[in-house]
């Protein structure tokens, strides 16, 4: 019997996927790329099943757009996100001879996604009503299509609910599954600081899976309707937006004789704004002092760099232009 499992990167479904094997079960593990989860390549390794990577990175945006059941806290469209990945997952079935399939699901786990209203909606929703098989909660809910057909022992599933982790490290230990990430991480979508920055994203209409990759990283200045800036804050940083940068837009940096940031400007420059990120590049540098100097600045993939001598822009200023 085959079974294709729902691979998060997250310790719930690694479990998950775990029991079902050593049930017998053939597994095929499917992990769903979107630009807001880390690829934990480590632990997916760990589960000795196949894992077939799909990305839905640009069709996933079309549901953050307008999601029909709505965000959670922040602009997480849990349930929406989930009916979407399991309707690919069911596309994927016949091709892949699956008969069910398993989830990580903890039943009171998320409030907006994981009760029992949710979780039957997003069965119906998905098409796949009495084969989603959640072997971590799976004690209390209904019996599933693979429960009562036999191709699973029932008795050996759990009967988990709840935000507590203790009962899935515990199993961890007993299946051996070492290699977990944090409980804390997961979706940045849940995250408050990102997920204001692509609300605005959203509201300025540049959605966009290079514009989403800026937004995991720096300081964010709106410094008009169609123009952005992005100051980095380490080393790190500087450089990956440097490898970030796009035909047609700008670099801004201090000269050799300075430490400070690079700055990546994305969108329509005039002269003024041009300045005006230089003077925000400007008010990042180490100055030593000084009251202004000159910060370097070219279009990527144009060779010419121009150096243009500023002072530090006003922090009234700055507060009113970041993100």
């Amino acid at each position: 019997m085959k079974a294709l499992a729902l691979i998060s990167g997250g310790l719930d479904s690694a479990l998950a996927a775990k029991l079902m094997q050593n049930q017998g079960t053939e597994v095929v593990g499917l992990y769903f790329q979107i630009p807001f989860c880390n690829y934990k390549k480590e632990m997916l390794a760990d589960l000795g099943i196949e894992i077939k990577c799909i990305d839905i990175k640009k069709e996933f945006l079309e549901v953050l757009k307008n999601p029909r059941y709505g965000f959670g806290a922040n602009m997480n469209p849990c349930i929406d996100c989930k009916i979407f990945m399991l309707s690919k997952t069911k596309e994927l079935m016949s091709e892949l001879k699956a008969k069910f399939v398993i989830t990580g699901e903890v039943l009171g786990q998320r409030p907006m996604s994981q009760h029992r209203q949710a979780l039957e909606i997003i069965e119906k929703e998905s098409g796949l009503a009495g084969l989603i098989l959640r072997p971590l909660s799976a004690k209390l809910l209904l019996e599933t299509i693979p429960e009562k057909q036999g191709w699973v022992r029932r008795q050996e599933l759990f009967d988990f609910s709840g935000r507590t982790r203790k009962p899935q490290m515990a199993l961890a230990e007993k299946l051996n599954i070492k290699k977990y990430p944090n409980p804390s991480g997961g979706c940045l979508l849940t995250d408050p600081e990102f997920a204001k920055r692509l609300k605005e994203l959203i509201t300025q209409q540049e959605l966009s899976t290079d514009n989403i990759e800026l937004l995991k990283i720096g300081r964010h200045f709106r410094l008009a309707p169609n123009t952005k800036l992005v100051v980095g804050r380490n080393e790190k940083e500087n450089e990956e937006l440097f490898n970030k940068a796009l035909e047609g837009d700008y670099l801004f940096f201090p000269t050799d004789e300075l430490a400070g940031p690079t700055s990546l400007g994305r969108g329509k420059f005039s002269d003024d704004l041009i300045k005006l990120s230089c003077q925000i590049t400007c008010r990042y540098c180490d100055l030593n002092g000084a009251a202004n100097t000159g910060i370097v600045y070219k279009k990527v993939f144009q060779p010419e760099e121009k150096v243009l001598k500023v002072s530090v822009i006003e922090e009234k200023q700055l507060i009113t232009l970041r993100i």
